[in-house]
């Protein structure tokens, strides 16, 4: 049976996970694709409304690291990569890949 820290940690993972992912998606779609769509077709309003989707997605993703990280656990390094992760495109998706091995560690350490 897990405890009740280690359950909340699980959850905190798989939140974590999923708010990289999103953080991921959106920095593609808005590097991608609205950017493009304004430069080359001419169409702003893709920046207007791919923009503030990101700015939000990047806000809960950096309030969801602090919490993350605050559960204690965490090196330095990983920590750098979590935050480093948030500024290169495809990062966000490495780092999921990084928190789904922990998460899988520490549901199998029971």
């Amino acid at each position: 049976m897990l405890s009740a820290a280690r359950t909340e940690e699980l959850s905190q993972l798989r939140r974590m996970r999923a708010v990289s992912l999103l953080e991921g998606t959106t920095l593609l779609l808005l590097v991608g694709v609205a950017v493009p769509l304004k430069h080359l077709a001419g169409y702003p309003i893709a920046t207007r409304l791919i923009g503030p989707v990101h700015g939000i997605a990047f806000v809960l993703y950096v309030w969801m690291l602090i919490q993350t990280v605050s559960m204690g656990g965490w090196s330095r390094g990983e920590t750098a990569r979590m935050v480093l992760a948030a500024f290169i495109p495809f990062g966000a998706f490495l780092n999921e890949r990084a928190l789904a091995r922990r998460q899988s560690a520490l549901a199998d350490s029971n």
